[in-house]
């Protein structure tokens, strides 16, 4: 009965086979279904995916949450305010598409923005800590802005990596979810692929679709699309909670923005492959207006996995300031491209070249200190919550960067600069780099290094990070010159771009309705998550603050649930 979907969850007699329908069980539909449930609703759960892939891709994720005036802000001396936090929201978001047209593409999400903003600066870290979540104290530091105060950035460290990582985000909601199941009140059904929502009288009242064959994929990995038989499923409400289009490279090019430059040639993967964005053109074609398609988040810090999960895997370097950063022609990137400031800005710079990849040159130290990687399998110390591995990365490089650096194609060791040069072009084999423009660049931001002010920008941003405790002790290695003896040798990274996140999506209004071309709510019809967004269409609007997808689909998953709950009241 759970695979082929031919008989009704809660009973033959039953007018719907469910109070509502989830379609993705990913951390948006967990917490959805987890909402439903705690009101009494009766519940199916639909994925594509086997029960592997419990969680989706917030499973997958460093597990970092944007926070406002937190405990763990508090506690490393950072002075935040709900103000200084909607200040950057805005000088980062840049909404400009009809903000005060009830019509604009820009309208709900910039209400979704305040609420949630709101809900980061006020509940959020109480009704979490509630459910049992914790947090490394040292808060980092990510996307430190374009140079303006009331431009691009975080004004202050706002990254509270969840301890435990992405398993222990969805971790709370899983147990809510099967407790729902063992009570009677949530039905999985794995490997059911949506293809159509139905309608009746203009109002969604159910799904239909394919059941895949049975699959003992491991999650993360690609699973078979061969399908055994139909479905059809009946509810009042519908809540489409699937994911964006990150694993989905021609949509991601279809959809490539030209203020980005030309879409990139070659691209690795950040999700796995079933985040293929099937969903929003079928609930366009139930009459969902999409809004700002053009938007999207891809990181420009990319490894190609030595030991990939899913086709073309690739893992984001979370970096520390240090690092120089060159295109592939060798030249510096100017501000605001440098490690953790500006990643959208800097994507274009690095498009604007005509090449997909550009590099860093750093030293042993600097990797020792500042690399670390994106992902729950590359933290076994934060994701096991093991105390004393995390402390080893005081006096050792973490095991999985040691990794990278061994088995990895994109890390170059070198003893000198002509060395390191000669590795940097054997990789690419396109012998753009030379010795002398590279070690010309080198020398002249070393010199900045002599007194404790400077002229250079990145230089003075590594000084300024280090006023920051939390940096002192876990992210920026103390200012050193690149071809200094203290350097611990010289590396080389080519960065590859990675695909991530939709910030468009199915627009929705504050109770996480999906809206129709007129703008008035489709009945019966609901989004969250990355499917909508993250709220609204585009919560972020251009560009992130970091920490906010998950939080995203913590928020927008929740009030699309209560909605639902009450708009299905007996």
């Amino acid at each position: 009965m759970a695979q082929t979907g031919a008989l009704p969850a809660f009973g033959a007699a039953a007018a719907a086979d469910a109070d509502a329908i989830v379609v993705g069980h990913g951390l948006a539909g967990l917490v959805a279904t987890a909402e439903l449930a705690a009101a009494g609703r009766r519940v199916l759960l639909l994925d594509q995916e086997n029960e592997a892939n419990l969680g989706g891709q917030a499973y997958w994720s460093f597990g970092g949450l944007f926070l406002v005036d937190s405990d763990e802000q508090r506690l490393m001396g950072v002075k935040d305010s709900h103000d200084l936090a909607w200040q950057d929201w805005l000088g980062t978001a840049g909404f400009d598409r009809g903000v005060d047209d009830p019509a604009g593409q820009d309208h709900w999400a910039y209400k979704w923005a305040q609420a949630y903003v709101d809900f980061a600066a006020g509940e959020k870290r109480s009704w979490l800590a509630g459910l049992g979540m914790q947090w490394f104290p040292m808060v980092g530091w990510a996307e430190r802005g374009g140079g303006l105060a009331d431009g691009h950035g975080n004004s202050v460290p706002r990254f509270h990596v969840t301890w435990g990582t992405g398993p222990a985000v969805v971790e709370p909601f899983e147990k809510k979810v099967r407790a729902g199941v063992a009570a009677g009140k949530v039905v999985f059904r794995f490997r059911h692929r949506v293809d159509e929502l139905v309608t009746t009288g203009g109002a969604v009242t159910g799904v239909r679709g394919k059941v895949l064959e049975a699959s003992t994929a491991a999650r993360g990995k690609p699973s078979s699309r061969t399908t055994v038989g139909d479905f059809e499923l009946r509810a009042p409400v519908v809540i489409v909670a699937s994911g964006g289009i990150g694993a989905n490279h021609d949509l991601i090019r279809q959809n490539w923005p030209a203020r980005l430059g030309k879409a990139p040639t070659s691209m690795i993967t950040g999700v796995p492959a079933h985040v293929d964005g099937r969903m929003l053109a079928i609930t366009a074609n139930a009459g969902g207006r999409i809004v700002n398609p053009d938007r999207m988040w891809h990181y420009t810090e990319g490894l190609r996995n030595w030991d990939a999960i899913w086709p073309g895997h690739g893992i984001r370097i979370l970096p520390g300031p240090s690092s120089m950063w060159f295109d592939a022609t060798g030249k510096r990137f100017r501000a605001p491209d440098w490690p953790g400031y500006d990643t959208l800005h800097t994507l274009g710079s690095i498009t604007a070249t005509g090449y997909d990849y550009s590099w860093f040159v750093t030293t042993q130290k600097i990797v020792d200190k500042e690399f670390a990687l994106s992902g729950s399998e590359q933290n076994p110390d934060l994701t096991g919550k093991n105390l004393w591995l995390l402390l080893s990365r005081v006096w050792q490089t973490p095991e999985p960067i040691r990794r990278f650096q061994q088995y990895g194609t994109d890390f170059v060791k070198a003893a000198t600069l002509p060395e390191l040069v000669t590795g940097m072009n054997r990789i690419t084999g396109d012998n753009l780099i030379t010795l002398d423009g590279l070690k010309r660049q080198i020398e002249a931001r070393d010199r900045e290094i002599d007194n404790a002010y400077s002229k250079d920008a990145q230089v003075q941003g590594i000084r300024n990070a280090l006023s920051y405790p939390g940096d002192v002790l876990g992210r920026t290695a103390s200012a050193h010159k690149i071809l200094g003896s203290e350097s611990g040798g010289l590396v080389a990274v080519r960065l590859n771009i990675l695909t991530r996140k939709t910030l468009g999506g199915l627009q929705t209004n504050l109770q996480g309705q999906v809206l129709g071309a007129s703008g008035s709510p489709i009945p019966g019809l609901y989004a969250a998550g990355e499917a909508a967004g993250f709220g609204g269409g585009g919560v972020h609007g251009y560009r992130s603050l970091e920490g906010t997808f998950l939080g995203g689909c913590l928020f927008s998953g929740r009030a699309a649930g209560r909605a639902a709950a009450a708009a299905t009241a007996p």
